[in-house]
Order: C-alpha cells, then structure tokens, then sequence
C-alpha cells in the first residue's frame, strides 16, 4: 500500500474512530497533497499523480512548519496551541520513514564523502545532494549541512 492509499484509509478510520484531532491533520496532509498535484499540472506535469519522494517531501515540510510554529507558540506562552502542533507533528511523522540516529547519519556522511571522493569544502553541494537522493524523508538536512561542512573540512 502506497503512502497516499494509507493516508486515504486512515482518514476513513479517522471518521468511524470520531478522533477529531486525527481526522483533522490527515485532512491538512491531503489538501496539502492535492495542493501540490494541482501545481504540477499547471507546471505541465503528469497526471498520474505524485511519487512518493515527492509525497516524503511535502510531509517532511509540513513537520518543519509545525516544528516552527511550537516554537513560536511556546515563546509567546500559548502552550495550548504549541501542544496541538505537537500532536500534528507525531501524526505526520507517522507516514514518513525512520529517522535516522546520530550513528546512522555519520555513517551515511561518511559513505556519501568516500563515494564520491570529496575532499574539500568545494565539494559540500555534492555531497549534500548524494544525501538528499538516499535519504530524503530520513534526516534532517539543516542539521547535516554543518556536520558535513566539519567533516570536510577536516
């Protein structure tokens, strides 16, 4: 089953389950989603639909807004609705892959920098792009950037 058909089939489970918070984040990622495929039509895209890197894509932003948007509400002492991000940040988590740990990044930096023979800071923007094509949806690429630029660096 693909990403979009589980989001489809938890949105219905959602409905039977009367979970409101639920329904209503999986309600954002759709419209999120068909936003998206509406945009690409107008590029001249196809009309199969989205891929699934793309579909990784949108979600992993939309966790980056919500994760901006705590931390805005926290500073402004609106826990409230800092705690509602939260809990919309663990629902789209859940269709994304596995986070990779600090071990797991370093190792695939590593792997990354070997395969391609980078040797300075000149070659940070291939090594960044390598990553991004292995491992979109599983790091955090505003944190990685830095790691690799101290490891090239060395």
């Amino acid at each position: 089953m693909g990403l979009r058909e589980r989001i489809l089939a938890d949105t219905k489970e959602a409905m039977k389950a009367k979970d409101s918070a639920r329904l209503s984040t999986l309600r954002l990622i759709s419209a999120a989603i068909k936003d998206r495929e509406i945009a690409a039509r107008g590029e001249g895209g196809d009309e199969a639909g989205l891929a699934e890197a793309e579909l990784t894509a949108i979600l992993s932003k939309m966790v980056k807004q919500r994760q901006e948007s705590a931390k805005a509400y926290e500073e402004g002492g609106r826990l409230e609705l800092a705690e509602r991000e939260l809990d919309e940040i663990k629902v789209i988590q859940s269709y994304l892959p596995r986070q990779l740990d600090a071990e797991e990044t370093r190792a695939a930096i590593d792997k990354a920098i070997a395969e391609l023979g980078a040797e300075s800071i000149r070659d940070m923007g291939r090594v960044m792009a390598e990553l991004r094509a292995r491992h979109a949806g599983q790091m955090d690429f505003g944190a990685v950037g830095p790691m690799v630029k101290d490891r090239l660096m060395k």
